[in-house]
């Protein structure tokens, strides 16, 4: 299964656009501020639920329309699944199958996409909040049950944490066992995929960087303690600050070259390139029996990357089944191979090639 078709209506600069993609590998050219990037946003936004480029809702709506609409129909043996997603002030709804959905995770289990593009530094950069969503799509695809734990457990937190606020003693202790239930299944969860991811890396982080890659799983406690007995220890301290300080919602992920913790000491190009990688390695994970496989938005690699560096991505990505969509400012880019399907975006408007 992959994605098909993609109709794009009032989003961005794009009035209206509709793509018939190829199942491995489709082409979108066009010039600087063409909207390539709007394009694959799109897409990105209708198997996220999410845009990868703000957290402003109004941001994806094209200017004077008051609202955005992304279909698509995910093409499977015998039938096709239409998803869609629409934007507005009201807020974002989906439909999966014709059915609105409960929740964004039923968009991402029919269509699990995953971007590299100029910013993707930012998985490096930013703090630890962007390596914890990072993780948590690789562990949903990977655990489907996850995603129950990790929406109960939060749930918990609001609830802990609201009577944290209000000063209501009596009842905040009533929240933590069921706290540490889901934390410590989440945390369970996050440690197994870390560990396969890491195994996934290393090869990878040496043939894109040159260097030892190494990841570790930090809980949101401390290590010498229970999660029960952290948060116990820190009850006075989250009663004074009316917000629980330990838990998987604190965790992080653990980077290392050559041993050294990545952040702020390798450059914006070395981020860049440790991003993806762990962007590959995560796509290796994708489970073979999957019923679909999962999309790759590429967005102007040549654009940011050396030649040497970009032949090496290329032969990484190159080696997962994944249906790649890239955009260029050139009509060709050969090193992926003869494209199944070409589009040119000029202003907005995308017509075949």
């Amino acid at each position: 299964m992959t994605l098909r078709r993609v109709q794009v209506t009032d989003f961005r600069c794009l009035q209206s656009a509709v793509l018939e993609l190829d199942p491995k590998f489709t082409l979108i050219s066009g010039p600087n501020a063409s909207g390539k990037t709007s394009l694959l946003e799109a897409m990105y936004v209708l198997g996220r639920g999410r845009s990868f480029r703000t957290r402003r809702l109004e941001h994806l709506i094209r200017r004077g329309s008051d609202r955005f609409v992304v279909f698509g129909e995910i093409q499977a043996e015998q039938r096709s699944v239409p998803l869609g997603i629409e934007g507005s002030s009201a807020g974002v709804r989906a439909k999966v199958a014709g059915e609105n959905a409960a929740t964004l995770a039923e968009l991402a289990l029919q269509l699990p996409v995953q971007i590299i593009d100029p910013e993707v530094h930012r998985l490096i950069e930013e703090g630890p909040s962007r390596r914890r969503r990072f993780l948590d799509w690789g562990v949903f695809h990977v655990e489907h049950e996850f995603v129950s734990y990790w929406q109960r457990y939060h749930h918990v937190l609001r609830q802990r944490n609201a009577a944290l606020k209000s000063k209501q003693s009596s009842i905040i202790s009533a929240w933590d066992a069921d706290l540490v239930r889901y934390g410590e299944l989440v945390t369970a969860a996050r440690e197994r995929y870390v560990r396969a991811l890491a195994t996934q890396c290393a090869p990878i982080g040496a043939s894109l960087l040159a260097q030892e890659l190494t990841l570790s799983y930090r809980t949101g406690w401390p290590k010498d303690q229970g999660f029960a007995e952290a948060l116990a220890n820190s009850f006075k301290a989250d009663q004074e600050f009316g917000v629980t300080h330990v838990g998987p919602h604190r965790a992080e992920l653990g980077i290392r070259l050559e041993g050294l913790a990545v952040k702020d000491r390798i450059s914006r190009g070395q981020q860049k390139l440790l991003a993806a990688a762990l962007l590959v390695a995560q796509l290796n994970l994708f489970p073979d029996s999957a019923p679909i496989r999962p999309t790759l938005l590429l967005d102007d690699p040549a654009a940011e990357l050396d030649d040497e560096r970009l032949a090496q991505l290329i032969i990484e990505v190159s080696a997962h089944a994944v249906q790649l969509i890239v955009t260029t400012l050139h009509g060709e880019f050969a090193a992926f191979g003869e494209p199944g399907n070409r589009f040119a975006i000029r202003g907005g408007v995308v017509v075949p090639r």
